[in-house]
């Protein structure tokens, strides 16, 4: 007897919502706090940096989420709408036209039309949304979700390079934070490669490579004002 498969396609809108925010999280957190560091401030510049960062990226992760999700959301509807009163005006052409739909994946005509027809019977305009429109349940739009959930991970992980910075001072501070947000980031990427499905190696990579970059682009930037003024 097979096992079934488990699938994971369901889990791409809070997955990619999730990973969104706490990726950003700790790389702008994390790089704010190393180029205002490098500038040669003190450590509460630092810490008020970071913690306004926090506090400005998690609000933006959310707004951003939301009209994002919501413009998709709004379009599915719209797209709902139409084909909801094409049915109403149309019913016969719409079940001609699913099943041609059918029939170019592969079914013979005679199939394609009863399969059109039965489907429709069941869930005519669910149907249509899946087959003709594209919009699947799994994958639908859902603003709010997204937008608590960019927040709170965007929050979780800003929280960890502010806590390292935190817990350091001098010279050290710098450096502490940014080896253990790579430590992070590295982390975060294999976790989320895994949820997902991919290899944990080259989603751990590909985080880490950009965080990396955004950190030296800030150090150099803080460095610089920090020797000029």
């Amino acid at each position: 007897m097979s096992q079934r498969e488990h699938h994971r396609s369901h889990r791409i809108g809070w997955l990619r919502a999730a990973v969104l925010g706490a990726n950003d999280g700790i790389v702008s957190t994390a790089s704010l706090i190393i180029g205002v560091a490098a500038s040669g401030t003190g450590k509460e510049n630092v810490l008020l940096a970071g913690v306004a960062g926090l506090v400005a990226g998690a609000m933006s992760m959310a707004a951003g989420e939301y009209v994002s999700v919501s413009s998709q959301s709004d379009t599915e509807n719209a797209d709902l709408a139409l084909e909801k009163k094409s049915l109403e005006d149309n019913f016969e052409f719409e079940k001609e036209e699913l099943a041609k739909i059918y029939e170019d994946r592969g079914l013979d005509p005679d199939l394609a039309m009863q399969v059109s027809e039965q489907l429709m019977e069941h869930d005519a305009l669910g149907a249509h949304a899946r087959d003709e429109i594209g919009i699947i349940e799994s994958a639908s739009a859902r603003p709010v979700q997204a937008a608590v959930s960019s927040a709170g991970t965007f929050t979780i992980g800003a929280a960890l390079p502010l806590l390292v910075a935190w817990a350091m001072s001098g010279t050290g501070l710098l450096y502490a934070v940014a080896l253990s947000s790579l430590v992070f980031l590295a982390v975060l990427g294999g976790l989320a490669a895994r949820a997902g499905g991919a290899p944990v190696t080259i989603g751990a990579v590909r985080v880490t490579f950009w965080g990396i970059l955004a950190m030296a682009m800030t150090a150099g930037v803080g460095s610089l004002f920090g020797i000029a003024a």
